[in-house]
């Protein structure tokens, strides 16, 4: 089991190193052991730093601060400055500082991973005698250190596939220049809905099953831009050429194929076409047991991988997978729940609470039948416990309760992450719920939802923002997105001062149904408000408590005040600052803020 924590990360090498030591190695390698023992040594000791590894050249340095981590970067910059000889330049010792917080593994001594890997790219970019600090790392120090610190952009760092936001402390008095980097996006892939040629209708939802399992295992791979599943499966049926296909959901290249089921056998067809040429770039046929689609599976997903990104996973990395149901009958009724559970027409919502049940009890490891039902329950309480406190809330308890058992099954899906992650959010427990989302957005950066739910997350810790790029990703790789997604988006743009165009998101999301959306109708009246649309916000909120006070659940004596601070509390804001914004809208708008 890998052991992995949360920690800020300091790198720092000597600029023109090879220089130097060819230049006068004796002199070199004395000046270094002395700034070693007399500067970074005590300064590290002094900030509660500890070496992590020591190279010739430079230095990898832990920090439980980051803003310890920056104050020591500073003083040892400053210091080796002042120590300098003006009149010989070419012998001075000068470093280069990165400095990142995130999510490392511990191994003995050492730490590694895309924490570390992070800080070591910026140092390599940073000007000399200066720091280079990542986005989430100034997020922690921002109104904290008495220093110029410039945004530099979105900087393409060597072999990370994602933009990293710099922020350029300059010491030195150099101006930063963003390196000309050249790299290739990431391809991107959609996998259409294998077609069900069992001859049985009812089959559908294990060809869609399959379908969605391999884009699941394909978008653990950050080689690939994976199109989400809701914007493939809207493609079902069409005859339109794959060419088009490609160009509609702006993917390079497009997966299609089949699943025909007879009793404990499966024979799954599947091939890979570029979509510019309509080149035909591989195929293949895979005939299982049932008890072995996984690793079929896993063998489609391979080669697809080695086609388009020209590198086949190691086996090593795939620890993060996760477990297989013990009972694949189990498997079997989760996939007709999930087919179901989207579905909110009378009676949809119960049959797949009792498929999900059904999974359970037929195999009580199976993760994925407890997320299954957490949703359902989640959904239950949202939209008819209007008004029930939280600790006498049943669904939401019951919600919390699935939650916590699938990750006690199973803590390596990513999916389960993000459904305990998501349901601590409604719990306004923040903590939990931003570790659980940020372990499953690296656990898998490709996979749409999960990405959704950090966005909102992030606007929910008052980093609306950041929520906004990581909801452009989602759109990205959901380009036929559910309108769900704009229930989020309209709350960040709100929370960000965008209020015209978080109101023309509300008003697309209410326009036919309004009596359906009591928070948004809310959040819309705010908006205008915020724009002084006065008239138009007092509508809206008007609407808003004749909506909730026909579906209250809570205290019979509850008066409007009480439906805001019912709002307020169930928009999930952890800042005081965004909770003003919000009550300040709502006010304006004629209610009891």
């Amino acid at each position: 089991m890998l052991q992995r924590k949360l920690a800020a990360i300091l790198v720092a090498d000597v600029v023109g190193y090879s220089r130097l030591v060819e230049q006068d190695e004796g002199k070199t390698l004395a000046a270094l052991s002395n700034l070693q023992s007399t500067l970074i040594e005590p300064q590290l000791t002094e900030h509660a730093g500890r070496i992590v590894k020591l190279m010739g050249d430079g230095i990898i340095a832990e920090f439980a601060s980051v803003v310890e981590a920056v104050f020591c970067a500073i003083k040892i910059q400053n210091a080796i400055a002042a120590q300098q000889n003006p009149s010989d330049t070419s012998g001075n010792i000068v470093f280069r500082i990165g400095i990142n917080i995130g999510d490392v593994v511990v191994e003995g001594e050492d730490l590694l991973g895309d924490g570390v890997n992070v800080a070591a790219r910026l140092e390599q970019i940073c000007p000399p005698g200066d720091i280079l600090i990542s986005g989430n790392a100034y997020e922690h120090i921002a109104g904290k250190i008495a220093a110029t610190i410039e945004y530099v952009g979105e900087q393409q760092l060597k072999n990370i596939s994602r933009p990293i936001k710099a922020y350029h402390v300059p010491l030195s008095g150099s101006a930063f220049v963003s390196p000309r980097v050249s790299t290739l996006s990431r391809p991107a892939v959609a996998v259409l809905p294998f077609e069900n040629i069992s001859g049985d209708p009812e089959q559908l939802y294990f060809s869609d099953g399959i379908t969605a399992d391999i884009i699941t295992e394909l978008a653990r791979f950050t080689e690939l831009m994976v199109i989400a599943r809701i914007s493939s499966f809207a493609l079902r049926g069409r005859t339109t050429d794959l060419r088009e296909i490609g160009r509609l959901l702006n993917a390079g290249y497009v997966v299609e194929g089949s699943a025909r089921r007879a009793g404990n056998r499966v024979r799954i067809t599947v091939q890979l076409v570029e979509t510019v040429g309509g080149t035909h770039l591989w195929a293949d046929r895979y005939d299982r047991s049932i008890e072995d689609i996984f690793a079929a599976q896993e063998e489609i997903a391979q080669s697809i991988v080695a086609m388009v990104a020209q590198r086949v996973i190691d086996n090593n990395e795939l620890t993060s997978r996760r477990r297989r149901p013990e009972d694949m009958r189990a498997y079997d009724l989760f996939l007709q729940g999930n087919r179901l559970s989207d579905d909110f027409r009378a009676g949809a919502q119960e049959s797949a609470e009792a498929l999900f049940k059904r999974a359970a009890e037929t195999d009580p490891s199976f993760a994925r039948a407890h997320t299954g039902l957490a949703y359902i329950y989640l959904n239950r309480a949202s939209d008819g416990d209007i008004g029930v406190p939280r600790d006498c809330d049943e669904n939401r308890i019951k919600a919390l309760r699935s939650a916590e058992t699938a990750f006690a099954l199973d803590p390596s899906d990513p999916r389960v992450q993000c459904t305990l992650g998501y349901i601590c959010l409604t719990w306004r427990d923040f903590k939990r719920a931003e570790h659980h989302l940020d372990l499953a957005k690296s656990m898998n950066p490709n996979d749409a939802t999960i990405l959704i739910l950090w966005a909102w997350m992030q606007g929910s810790l008052g980093r609306p923002d950041k929520g906004l790029a990581g909801a452009d990703i989602a759109y990205r790789l959901n380009p036929l997105y559910p309108s769900w997604y704009n229930y989020y988006k309209s709350r960040l743009l709100f929370l960000s001062g965008r209020y015209s165009e978080a109101a023309l998101l509300l008003e697309q999301r209410t326009f036919d149904t309004p009596e359906r959306e009591p928070r948004d109708m809310a959040w819309r009246a705010a908006s205008y408000a915020h724009l002084g649309r006065i008239e138009d916000a007092e509508k809206c909120a008007i609407a808003f408590l004749k909506l909730v006070g026909s579906r209250w659940r809570g205290d019979e004596a509850a008066s409007t005040a009480d439906y805001v601070n019912w709002l307020v509390d169930v928009s999930y804001l952890s800042q005081e600052r965004d909770v003003s914004r919000l009550r300040e809208g709502l006010r304006r708008a004629g209610l009891p803020a």
